[in-house]
């Protein structure tokens, strides 16, 4: 007489292994709460339609929007935009703020404090000239100055920015 049913009575004690389970047979609902846990599942499964609204915090974003850095002073000086948010600088020479790895669509600021020279200010992208946009205000070198440098990328090599002073 053929077997026409297996029952667990009938099995031995690790008879059926992960090797004899079919990934077809193994569903949602045979899945015990809380088994998946997240060093199971692969980053690349993690994507942007798998985030809740709103679920991305300061305290998870990269150091480049979280973090200061102190420039050292030089006659050019990269501010690499993957680094910091606030970048800080007090020159001694005439400066060329150098931006690398812009990120299109965000702002950095830079915090020059005045050396009390006539010391100037230019930018390049790349070590290249780029475009550079002022809307609004001048740099002031005095030793009492404080500039707030605000650049945006508008395109890998177009900027906008306005620089301020703290009032006096």
């Amino acid at each position: 007489m053929p077997l026409t049913k297996v029952t667990s009575n009938v099995l031995a004690d690790n008879a059926v292994t992960t090797g004899k389970i079919l990934d077809s047979n193994v569903t949602t609902g045979k899945l015990a709460t809380d088994s998946i846990t997240t060093v199971k599942v692969l980053d690349a499964n993690i994507t942007t339609a798998k985030l809740a609204a709103d679920s991305i915090t300061g305290a998870k974003v990269g150091a480049e929007f979280t973090t200061s850095s102190v420039l050292t002073a030089a006659a050019i000086i990269d501010v690499d935009y993957t680094v910091a948010q606030v970048f800080t600088l007090t020159p001694t020479v005439n400066t060329t703020l150098n931006i690398t790895n812009p990120i299109i669509g965000v702002s950095k600021n830079v915090v020059i404090t005045g050396s009390g020279g006539a010391l100037t200010l230019s930018f390049t992208v790349g070590g290249a000239a780029g475009t550079f946009n002022r809307i609004s205000g001048a740099y002031v070198d005095t030793a009492a100055a404080k500039n707030l440098i605000q650049v945006t990328a508008v395109s890998a090599t177009e900027f906008w920015y306005s620089i301020s002073q703290i009032a006096v």
